[in-house]
């Protein structure tokens, strides 16, 4: 890739992703108060999370079966409160015992 056209697709990028985070600041400049909208825009970080993150998950190890288990040890463990730190090594942990598991047999 040549030097102008990288230049071009960085210019491209950062022009999307400024107006991406200035058009919703100069469109809506009052407060919103409708009910439906506002728990709305309260879910969709949430959603967008899940959205990226899950397929990425599933797909990460390799086998279907040791990423199940490891979503399902994480998914319990933030559900009990626990810290993100100890959530990410008992997935980790999950998905490594799985694998042993499964080479067993």
């Amino acid at each position: 890739m040549s030097w102008p056209t990288y230049l071009l697709y960085l210019a491209v990028m950062a022009g999307v992703t400024y107006l991406i985070r200035m058009l919703p600041l100069t469109v809506f400049r009052k407060e919103i108060k409708s009910v439906f909208i506002r728990s709305f825009l309260h879910y969709v970080p949430y959603a967008v999370l899940a959205a990226m993150t899950i397929p990425g998950i599933l797909t990460s190890t390799g086998d279907i079966r040791t990423a199940i288990a490891g979503l399902v040890v994480a998914v319990a463990m933030a559900w009990r409160g626990m810290s993100l730190l100890s959530v990410a090594i008992g997935a980790c942990l999950a998905v490594a015992a799985a694998q042993g598991v499964l080479l067993l047999f």
